[in-house]
């Protein structure tokens, strides 16, 4: 897909999202202010989701994000990396002392695309996020690839996510939506 080629980060890109990440969760358990960045890439400043995944010892220890471009890219990784150390409602706050034993991964999301044939659905490309009426759930594309799902089982589990019956997305009411994702860590 040509517009999924504009979004491609570099590699300086990556790593400077990755140390912002890393500082924003370091900086908060210090108290201290993030400082100021000179942002020079208009890749970084354009309004992308994102989410950022935190895993202790290979183990989910938090994961938060935006699921549209409602920030600039390198605000978003900041808040977000945040928000998945200390705002997770699954897991306590990180503490210092964990500060070491945390991996960091970060997922810049493509814009949604709604979903008009489940054919459509490639596990391991694509991720989901399905609304039904006051429920919504996401999982993103590693998700299924990490659990060895097929697409009918992501589809559940996307379902389940969003405290809704497995076959929800049946439902003519239902709305399913794709995105890719820039994966790295």
């Amino acid at each position: 897909m040509e517009a999924e080629k504009e979004y491609k980060l570099s590699q300086s890109e990556r790593e400077f999202l990755l140390r912002l990440a890393s500082d924003s969760i370091r900086r908060r358990l210090e108290e201290s202010p993030l400082p100021r960045h000179q942002i020079a890439s208009e890749t970084l400043k354009q309004k992308r989701g994102a989410f950022v995944t935190l895993h202790k010892h290979g183990r989910l220890r938090g994961c938060i994000g935006y699921i549209q471009g409602i920030r600039p890219l390198y605000e978003t990784v900041i808040d977000m990396a945040a928000a998945a150390a200390f705002d997770d409602p699954r897991f306590p706050p990180v503490t210092p002392e964990e500060l070491p034993e945390l991996d960091l991964e970060i997922s810049v999301l493509s814009p949604l695309k709604e979903v008009r044939e489940l054919e459509e659905i490639e596990v391991g490309k694509h991720g989901l996020y399905l609304t039904l009426g006051a429920f919504s759930g996401l999982l993103l594309p590693q998700v299924a690839t990490e659990n060895g799902w097929d697409r009918e089982t992501f589809l559940e589990q996307t379902c389940l996510k969003a405290g809704l019956p497995p076959a929800a997305y049946k439902d003519e009411k239902a709305k399913l939506y794709l995105f890719s994702a820039e994966v790295f860590s």
